[in-house]
């Protein structure tokens, strides 16, 4: 069975835009730098590899076919992509782009990382940061596969393999309705509450809890999985459920709500989060500067 491949090179479509801009076989070829006779074998091996007319001559010049329209469409995006991708590279040549690929738990993606990245990217206007949430065991393996510059986990996370730095400490807490029975609590043990009606994250972090609950032989049960920590602060402020989040989101909620926050005594719920790359030495520069960064701005409880 025979087949025919149409190939039309870069050259070929800006000496075709030049006619089509034109109007003129004779102009676009100057405006492409190349003599009538050239262009017009150009045109026609054109032609003959798309199988279609191109082009309709008349007195006054030329103007487009339908399928020249195609084209002439098409080619100006393949262009100005083109354009595009020498830009960049040209900006990565000089050092003035770079993306960094991190990954990190539910804590880390929801506020510890992004108030700490703002000065970062302010003084690196060129550099992207590719941020994704995964949980902790997750991002160990991405990062010593090499699918990640930079992650951030929980310390109860296997690292052997990996190079770790401190980040952050992060506590979970409980969060209820004011006029909840445990309201005037300051602690409380997971146990005793992951049986209640709860009000979820949906992150990492929610697979952490359903793990610590199945170890105490309590199935748990959400009512509904909110995307941000503020959200499930607002639901369970109106009484809806109770919920689980860090400590720091819950410092930013009772700005807006009206919530009681009491701290799970289990000795999980207290973890220590690290940075955690490959090999610091084989990082690009960027991504070192960002991991110094972050290691830089630990807290220090």
């Amino acid at each position: 069975m025979s087949h025919w491949v149409m190939r039309f090179d870069l050259p070929d479509l800006r000496l075709f835009l030049a006619i089509v801009d034109a109007g003129s076989i004779t102009h676009g070829a100057s405006a492409a730098n190349l003599s009538l006779a050239a262009a017009s074998e150009r045109l026609r091996d054109m032609e003959i590899a798309s199988g279609v007319s191109l082009l309709l001559r008349n007195r006054r010049g030329v103007v487009p076919t339908r399928a020249g329209d195609t084209l002439a469409h098409h080619a100006r995006l393949v262009l100005r992509q083109v354009g595009a991708m020498q830009a960049e590279l040209s900006d990565h040549a000089r050092g003035f782009r770079g993306s960094v690929r991190v990954l990190a738990n539910s804590a880390a993606a929801a506020g510890l990382l992004p108030e700490r990245l703002g000065a970062f990217m302010a003084r690196h206007p060129g550099m992207d940061v590719d941020l994704a949430e995964r949980p902790s065991p997750e991002i160990v393996k991405a990062v010593a596969a090499g699918l990640a510059e930079i992650g951030i986990v929980s310390d109860a996370a296997d690292t052997s393999g990996i190079e770790t730095l401190p980040f952050a400490t992060d506590r979970l807490v409980l969060v209820v309705a004011r006029e909840h029975p445990l309201a005037g609590a300051r602690r409380v043990a997971y146990a005793e509450v992951a049986g209640e009606p709860m009000i979820g994250f949906d992150g990492a972090l929610q697979a952490q809890l359903r793990d610590q609950a199945e170890h105490i032989g309590i199935r748990l049960r959400p009512r509904v999985l909110l995307r941000t920590f503020d959200s499930v602060a607002r639901v369970v402020a109106d009484g809806a459920g109770i919920g689980i989040m860090p400590e720091f989101a819950a410092r930013q909620a009772r700005r807006s709500v009206s919530l009681s926050c009491l701290r799970l005594t289990d000795q999980w719920a207290t973890r220590r989060l690290v940075l955690c790359t490959a090999e610091r030495t084989r990082l690009e520069p960027l991504a070192l500067s960002l991991l110094q960064h972050l290691a830089s701005a630990v807290d220090p409880a």
